[in-house]
């Protein structure tokens, strides 16, 4: 099992930025893949971004494309989410995922089996 613990989440104003963090303790031998989701009031929990870990390539949600960047420092097993020109649409709760799965896309939160207690971002306009 792997343990997530996520801090950064915050009021923002659109077009500002905030950074998120993950740290990951436990079996983080394992890791395949880390990354971000997202749930706003009344929608489902959607991607955001996640990061494969051996190799660092990224996938990003066509929403946040060219404004979110995921990244992971492998020596303290955290996974960061640089989020720049927030837009209100981005306030929900994110989620730091892990997963311990090969497999061939990261994209759904079916393939994360590690969750951590979600932070919430709020983006005012």
């Amino acid at each position: 099992q792997v343990q997530l613990v996520e801090s950064g989440g915050g009021l923002v104003q659109a077009g500002g930025s905030l950074r998120l963090s993950c740290a990951a303790s436990g079996r983080t031998f394992s890791l395949y893949a880390m990354g971000w989701f997202r749930q706003a009031p009344g929608k489902e929990r959607e991607f955001v971004a996640t990061i494969r870990w051996s190799s660092a390539n990224a996938y990003y949600a066509d929403s946040v494309k060219g404004r979110f960047t995921i990244s992971r420092d492998d020596a303290k097993k955290t996974v960061y989410l640089q989020m720049n020109i927030l837009k209100p649409e981005d306030t929900a709760v994110y989620y730091c995922a892990a997963s311990r799965y090969a497999s061939s896309s990261y994209y759904s939160s079916n393939v994360f089996d590690s969750w951590g207690q979600g932070t919430q971002v709020t983006v005012s306009s």
